[in-house]
């Protein structure tokens, strides 16, 4: 996901089924041709791959961030700062969003930590907020609506990638606009704020299957849907690395985001080759569904990942289970709100703002783990410092 969504630079032709990421310049590479290793079982390459985007997120990894040492939504990696000094003017300010859904618990805890954050600046007059409930056209209309209420910035999160570029394009000629999560295929907003990205999620999830299962063991590969940007790095990224390792991937399902279709898909491979050694998912929301499988088969949990919603956590916890939790950290939905203000005060930010993705293994997992929080939450939440913590949340 470089500048705005290299990752799909080469493809703004493409209509997406599709949830999260990049978007191009006119000068983006051009996507690796769709091969596959002999035999690996993972199919094509996704026409979202592209390899220069790869290698700087894995090699983003290892990069120390800028920023407040415990402010990580602050803090950007290799930043390449932009002035905004066309966009200044006094406050008090009325910031609009457009969101693309608050229809599973990842976009529940961030939405809910986005507005402690606002609550947080005074200067913020008014906070407009539409919800576009997982629907292309009605997050179309929605910005369009938000641009005619007086809007001095405007936040996107797009609900698919493609489908939802002309809009931004259209705002970014009225307003300025942020984007954040989920990516559009036009450089237009100021600036774009994300995690490191899908690829470096979906590596190293992989690559912690590499280490853990044996050499030829049989992993099936759990995906939500097609055609979002962040959730097809995510695959392409474990691709690259299952191609190059002994491992077969028996399977490549997607769930819906389900935890019963989930089960029942993990059950169906069980019964099909009698073991299954390992489990890569590109969202761990269901995460504890496949494991349920495995129990209920009477097996042993073989290396899975999850992600830091507190169900899968505890559960690894209790069950002393072989498993990693790469994120895709909640704490992002308060940047939109501090870049905006920023923006607003002709302030630089970083052109591509990439934020830390931390990941967590059984040495950090005490950490993540808040029994006092509900199951469906977030431990990379940022959320502990805000007024209403953690009542807001649904904690004690």
């Amino acid at each position: 996901m470089p500048r705005h969504k290299a990752a799909v630079a080469a493809f703004a032709a493409l209509v997406l089924a599709g949830c999260t990421t990049d978007a191009p310049v006119a000068t983006a590479p051009q996507a690796t041709p769709a091969t596959s290793a002999p035999g690996s079982g993972t199919g094509a390459q996704s026409k979202f791959f592209v390899q220069a985007d790869f290698d700087a997120q894995l090699a983003m990894r290892s990069q120390t961030p800028e920023g407040p040492d415990a402010k990580p939504w602050e803090q950007a990696i290799a930043p390449k700062m932009i002035d905004t000094a066309q966009y200044k003017k006094d406050g008090p300010y009325h910031l609009c969003f457009s969101n693309a859904a608050v229809n599973n618990p990842w976009r529940q805890v961030g939405w809910k930590t986005m507005q402690a954050e606002v609550g947080l600046h005074k200067e913020i007059e008014e906070f407009t907020a539409l919800d576009a409930e997982g629907k292309d056209d009605k997050q179309i209309s929605d910005i369009a609506e938000l641009q005619a209420k007086g809007c001095d910035a405007l936040i996107v999160s797009p609900n698919t990638t493609a489908t939802l570029t002309p809009a931004v394009t259209a705002a970014c000629e009225k307003v300025p606009v942020i984007v954040f999560d989920r990516g559009v295929e036009t450089d237009c907003p100021v600036t774009f704020i994300k995690p490191i990205g899908g690829y470096a999620f979906g590596a190293d999830a992989a690559e912690f299957l590499v280490e853990k299962v044996p050499a030829g063991g049989k992993v099936l590969a759990l995906r939500i849907l097609p055609g979002v940007d962040v959730l097809e790095t995510r695959w392409s990224a474990a691709k690259v690395v299952f191609d190059k390792s002994g491992l077969q991937v028996v399977g490549v399902e997607f769930t819906d985001g389900d935890a019963v279709k989930t089960k029942s898909i993990v059950s169906d491979y069980i019964q099909r080759h009698g073991k299954i050694d390992g489990v890569w998912m590109d969202a761990g929301a269901t995460a504890v569904a496949a494991i349920e499988a495995f129990e209920d088969a009477g097996q042993p949990v073989p290396p899975i990942n999850g992600e830091d919603q507190q169900d899968f956590l505890q559960k690894w916890k209790d069950a002393g289970l072989t498993a990693v939790a790469p994120t895709y950290p909640t704490y992002q939905w308060r940047t939109p709100v501090i870049a905006a203000l920023k923006i607003l005060k002709g302030e630089e930010v970083p052109e591509m703002w990439n934020l830390p993705q931390p990941k967590v293994t059984s040495e950090s997992l005490s950490a993540y783990l808040k029994p006092d929080m509900p199951p469906l939450h977030y431990a990379l939440c940022g959320c502990e410092d805000l007024p209403g913590f953690p009542e807001g949340w649904g904690g004690k």
